[in-house]
């Protein structure tokens, strides 16, 4: 299966699909309108190892509660991650069992080429 979760006002994501070109085989989740469920979370984590993987430590909402100067384990980026979709790291590229997190530009390139092998 082909995914991929973005946000549609996020220019970034936005620029990133244009640059992947995702062929009508991958199925496009808008987390702002359609957010991520538990099990898609599971499924993430299973392929990525953990949530702190996921997790958007540059978010506006991670700077605002101040969360780099807690302690947080595993159960609290789930929280975060369930909570809003501002805490995704974005875009996230499910392609041929693998995982593809964030806007860097390796990431970036690699689900490019997950996506079309």
């Amino acid at each position: 299966m082909k995914k991929i979760y973005h946000l549609g006002s996020c220019d970034t994501c936005r620029r990133i699909l244009k640059e992947i070109a995702p062929g009508a085989d991958t199925v496009l989740q808008e987390i702002g309108s359609d957010p991520v469920s538990g099990a898609q979370l599971d499924e993430m984590v299973r392929l990525a190892g953990s949530y702190e993987a996921l997790l958007n430590k540059r978010a506006r909402l991670y700077a605002q509660r101040g969360l780099k100067d807690k302690a947080l384990g595993e159960a609290d980026y789930k929280a975060l991650l369930l909570e809003h979709y501002t805490f995704l790291k974005r875009p996230v590229v499910l392609a041929g069992g693998q995982i593809f997190i964030g806007n860097t530009p390796k990431s970036v390139s690699e689900a490019k080429e997950a996506l079309h092998p």
